[in-house]
């Protein structure tokens, strides 16, 4: 698992790279282009902290917790059932961990775009990393929910 898991982290992460290196390129900050009127925007935003701008301004503490959650997950993936279901979750997690962790090193904030308005609430502005991350811990969460982080397990 561990060498499909690298392979779709990679494909992942160059997808969040060039997305951001060209919505960087053509959006201009703070200016909203519509995608779908009253529901999806292109907005570039820089982002110093996490979700929801949570830890502005703590941009080393942020890049020890992304490196260490990194080192967490690796070492936590060995005690999952080898399946597509968990490599893909994996590979998301990790691709959008080091997406983000990228830009934060480089830009010492991440390039946020995609901007949703759901039911008149603005959501917050986040990227495919962001994504990527989400999505690959809601699968996770599924995964420990049907047994398959414990090898032992018959589910």
């Amino acid at each position: 698992m561990k060498k499909k898991v690298i392979l779709y982290s990679i494909i992942l992460f160059v997808i969040d790279q060039i997305s951001k290196l060209v919505l960087d390129k053509v959006l201009i900050l703070g200016k909203s282009v519509t995608i779908f009127d009253r529901f999806l925007y292109l907005t570039k935003a820089y982002n110093d902290g996490v979700s929801f701008s949570m830890m502005q301004g703590h941009r080393w503490l942020i890049i020890l917790i992304s490196i260490a959650i990194m080192i967490f997950m690796y070492f936590y993936m060995q005690h999952f059932k080898e399946n597509k279901r968990n490599t893909i979750a994996f590979a998301l997690v990790f691709g959008g961990l080091f997406g983000n962790l990228i830009d934060r090193f480089v830009y010492g904030y991440v390039i946020d775009f995609i901007d949703f308005y759901i039911f008149n609430y603005n959501y917050p502005i986040f990227n495919f990393a962001d994504s990527f991350i989400c999505i690959g811990i809601l699968i996770l969460l599924y995964s420990i929910y049907m047994g398959e982080d414990n090898e032992n397990r018959s589910k």
